[in-house]
């Protein structure tokens, strides 16, 4: 069966692509890539005779095509996603149609924004006693949400929230947070994090909008809510002396 590599740029930064992904890209004989939102000089690790089609004005019906013709030629197909393909990655509806048409594909993680901003900031997301938990999700916008994902329903969880493609509507996710966490939670609003022309601020939960307003943060932008942001010198319990496990017994 002829085969496609659905293939994660990670966040922006060349060096941040996994080794199965930069070997996918150097070995592609067409990439198909999101240059909205990938660095072209992730494109440019392909090789030079490789046939390179940007697709940030292409639909669904205008790539597909595309892909699997390049595909029955025989060709090493790289379709290039930014960040991690399998979130917020739109990929679901391309591998059913490509199976349609006897094409198979693999899938190839990349790092997210989320992860590259946490470790930009030196932080983890989830301390012991304060936080445990992280939610990706996104405001509705004008693709919608389910109604039992709503920010509302996420929010009341006062876990580690990363919110993705919602600048354009961060005033009313401002709003919505404020009636679960503190005023004082900090926020991380990064912009094209890990890009040559990354923007990284955190800022109190009461200004992330006013400072998104300020920046003219439509897109690209990646807003991590967490009390884990607050310095702590909370311990976990795996390293204590006291704590007992299965390579280290008391």
């Amino acid at each position: 069966m002829n085969s496609i590599s659905i293939v994660g740029a990670g966040p922006g930064a060349p060096d941040l692509l996994t080794i199965r992904a930069l070997d996918r890209i150097k070995k592609a004989e067409v990439l198909v890539w999101t240059d909205s939102l990938i660095p072209p000089e992730i494109a440019q690790l392909a090789p030079e005779n490789c046939k390179k089609i940007k697709t940030s004005t292409l639909t669904l019906e205008e790539i597909l095509p595309i892909l699997i013709g390049e595909c029955k030629k025989g060709k090493k197909v790289v379709r290039l996603h930014d960040g991690d393909p399998c979130l917020f990655g739109a990929i679901s509806e391309q591998i059913c149609s490509l199976a349609e048409a006897g094409i198979d594909v693999e899938v190839i993680p990349g790092i997210s924004a989320y992860q590259a901003t946490a470790s930009t900031l030196k932080k983890e997301l989830t301390i012991p006693g304060i936080v445990q938990t992280i939610v990706l999700t996104r405001t509705s916008g004008r693709t919608g949400m389910p109604n039992k994902e709503d920010l509302e329903s996420l929010a009341a969880l006062q876990a580690s929230i990363c919110l993705y493609l919602s600048a354009r509507h961060v005033e009313e996710a401002e709003r919505t947070l404020l009636k679960y966490y503190s005023p004082n939670t900090p926020v991380a609003i990064g912009y094209r994090v890990s890009w040559k022309d990354e923007w990284l601020k955190t800022v109190p939960l009461r200004d992330m909008a006013s400072v998104s307003k300020q920046r003219g943060l439509i897109r690209t932008t990646l807003y991590v809510i967490s009390p884990a942001l607050k310095e702590s010198n909370q311990r976990s319990k795996l390293y204590q002396p006291a704590h007992k496990h299965l390579f280290r017994q008391r």
